[in-house]
């Protein structure tokens, strides 16, 4: 699968306050802070982890829609389609949902490498 490089730019610019790495995930790139997904970019646009806790809250946003895997829908995952995505105001809302939920989790520690 491929991504809009210039939606992954526009989320790299909307964590530019932040602490973030990137790696490909979910056939496409994702946001990470402190080993934790924040947000990526896919074929369908760009998606969000936003938790249990506001997963309602952020469907509730115009344009955010679940995630689907296959046929199973990945819970506490919201996205938006390409169009939606180039909202700065929609992606913003998300994005702080995003980032709330992130800074709720403990950093993850890094495991020793085997070999």
């Amino acid at each position: 699968m491929t991504f809009d490089p210039g939606l992954a730019r526009l989320l790299r610019d909307d964590l530019s306050g932040e602490p973030f790495t990137e790696t490909r995930m979910f056939g496409g790139l994702c946001f990470l802070t402190y080993g934790h997904m924040i947000c990526g970019v896919h074929q369908g646009g760009t998606m969000y982890r936003v938790g249990k806790d506001r997963y309602a809250a952020a469907l509730d946003l115009p344009g955010a829609a679940p995630v689907l895997m296959g046929d199973r829908v990945m819970a506490a995952m919201v996205q938006l389609s390409p169009e939606d995505s180039a909202d700065d105001a929609k992606r913003a809302a998300l994005l702080a949902l995003a980032l709330s939920t992130v800074r709720d989790l403990p950093p993850k520690v890094a495991k020793p490498r085997k070999g």
